[in-house]
């Protein structure tokens, strides 16, 4: 959605940009594997729909509440100043009100605890614990462990094994070391999205002392992170061929086509706000690789 200056404050436009709906493919692709490898181990006894739905639904309410208390912390701590190179933010445009914006964080952090509660049925209750660790983990992302490096262990956690791995065992009872390396490799290229936003800021982070891993390892170091995470997590299906599951495997190949071109792209431009495209070019990436895998899964069933 095209950004504007002339957002009326707290109006529904604006709590549409403060969503960051583009981000929504990262919260959908691990759900979408997860549910398409529960549904092919089990086509002959089927997966429950209602559970299926209530997993890509609280993925996606928490990561728009993960999005209202990134946009809510940031400007509080003044890092979405003058110098941001980023899409600009909710809060630091005066398009939704820092008070309104508590709210919100109240509101869908309640919402996520509510869509996610009818999981216990489905998965014990121990996804009472998964959720409380969810919703910690929105939290601390941002107020902690985004200036210290961890940043990135964060997004393997929460973007790959968790709802890849729960969602699995949410509809089949079991796990695998198939799912587990599914979801490590699914966690590698969402990360790619946090490598190349950390990259475009590396400067400004330095400056305000956020030491990301891009800035610990620095530019070019961690463009060669971002060409080997996507590549390490093709190569990483692998696994689906032994699973009887081939074209999930060579499939993504064509994912790791286009993410070469988006490095080399990245590589080039290397400074400015002109990295924004790549940025746009990797979430449509990362949605090719989960369309890709959970066609490639499907495939097996023919």
């Amino acid at each position: 959605m095209k950004e504007s200056n002339t957002v009326v404050k707290n109006s529904p436009k604006a709590w549409i940009l403060a969503s960051r709906p583009r981000t929504l493919t990262g919260a959908a692709v691990p759900v979408m594997i997860g549910v398409s490898m529960a549904y092919a181990d089990n086509i002959h006894y089927g997966i429950g729909v209602l559970p299926a739905v209530l997993c890509f639904l609280f993925a996606f309410i928490m990561q728009i509440d993960a999005n209202f208390v990134n946009d809510y912390f940031d400007f509080q701590k003044g890092n979405d100043d003058e110098t941001r190179l980023g899409p600009r933010r909710a809060c630091a445009q005066g398009w939704v009100s820092v008070g309104r914006m508590r709210w919100a964080i109240a509101y869908t952090t309640l919402l996520a605890c509510v869509v996610g509660l009818p999981l216990i049925i489905f998965g014990g209750v121990e996804m009472l614990l998964v959720g409380v660790i969810c919703i910690a983990g929105c939290f601390v992302y941002t107020t902690h462990l985004s200036a210290k490096g961890l940043g990135d262990l964060l997004v393997l956690m929460f973007f790959g094994i968790v709802p890849v791995c729960v969602t699995y065992y949410i509809l089949t009872s079991t796990l695998t070391f198939t799912v587990f390396l599914a979801s490590l490799a699914c966690g590698m290229v969402i990360d790619t999205l946090l490598i190349v936003n950390n990259y475009r800021d590396i400067d400004n982070d330095r400056r305000v002392g956020k030491n990301t891993l891009v800035v610990m390892l620095g530019a070019k170091r961690a463009e060669l992170l971002y060409l080997l995470a996507g590549f390490t997590a093709v190569m990483s299906g692998v696994v689906f061929v032994l699973d009887g599951k081939p074209f999930a495997f060579f499939l993504p190949f064509l994912y790791a086509l286009i993410h070469f071109i988006t490095y080399r792209k990245m590589s080039r431009i290397r400074k400015g706000k002109a990295l924004n495209l790549i940025l746009g070019e990797t979430a449509r990436n990362i949605f090719i690789y989960g369309l890709l895998v959970t066609v490639g899964i499907l495939a097996s069933l023919i």
